[in-house]
């Protein structure tokens, strides 16, 4: 009964944490415009890791297809301030304009995103727990509240979609809130806090399940 208590305590910070990023998101759902065919053309540089669609070739780059506008353009302008370390997006995004970024991340999100099974079908049952569930054992946060059931995130939020994921991205990124080395989930460290409490296995898991997501 006390853990059960104390997640839907942790289920309600959560919930708490995403009111919040929803309210400080200055690039909230609708409010970003941007040209495709000027995004596309911007894109030329970007197809080597991410493919000419978005849909990349390589799990260790994520595809970007179909992602929420608001949080492409966030994740450009954090890489370009530093708040993500990522060398090889810094060399990218330095010579991006405002405009430039807006502009890619209203192609990008136009484009489809290709369909992926799970990364480990023996570990579906975990997976599909613990982003369904989370963990009440140790109080870890369904990963359904904030993105979803079907992994789309909540642009309005800035929750980016995760179905489809590579889920060797996923795990990296995880790994990255975990340590502590990517921090922009902002002062509300959902991500962070989350992600400290799973094991590499679990981690290896709920991304196994989420690039399965469609």
């Amino acid at each position: 009964m006390i853990a059960w208590k104390l997640r839907l305590k942790d289920m309600k910070n959560t919930f708490i944490a995403v009111a919040l990023l929803f309210a400080s998101n200055a690039f909230a759902n609708g409010l970003i415009s941007g040209d495709a065919a000027a995004g596309q053309t911007k894109s030329v540089t970007c197809s080597a890791c991410h493919g000419a669609d978005g849909n990349s070739v390589n799990p260790v780059w994520p595809s970007i297809a179909g992602q929420h506008p608001t949080y492409i353009l966030e994740q450009l302008q954090a890489f370009k301030s530093g708040v993500r370390q990522e060398p090889l997006m810094l060399g990218q995004v330095m010579l991006l304009s405002d405009e430039d970024m807006a502009n890619l991340a209203v192609f990008y999100g136009e484009k489809p995103a290709a369909a992926k099974s799970v990364a480990d079908a023996t570990t579906v049952d975990l997976g599909a727990r613990l982003y369904r569930g989370g963990d009440p054992e140790d109080n870890t946060a369904a990963c359904i509240a904030c993105h979803g059931p079907k992994g789309r995130g909540n642009p309005a939020a800035s929750v980016p979609s995760v179905k489809g994921q590579y889920a060797v991205y996923s795990a990296a990124q995880l790994r990255a809130y975990a340590s502590g080395r990517r921090t922009s989930d902002g002062p509300t460290r959902v991500m962070r806090d989350i992600a400290e409490k799973l094991t590499e296995s679990e981690i290896l898991a709920v991304t196994s399940y989420m690039q399965g997501l469609q």
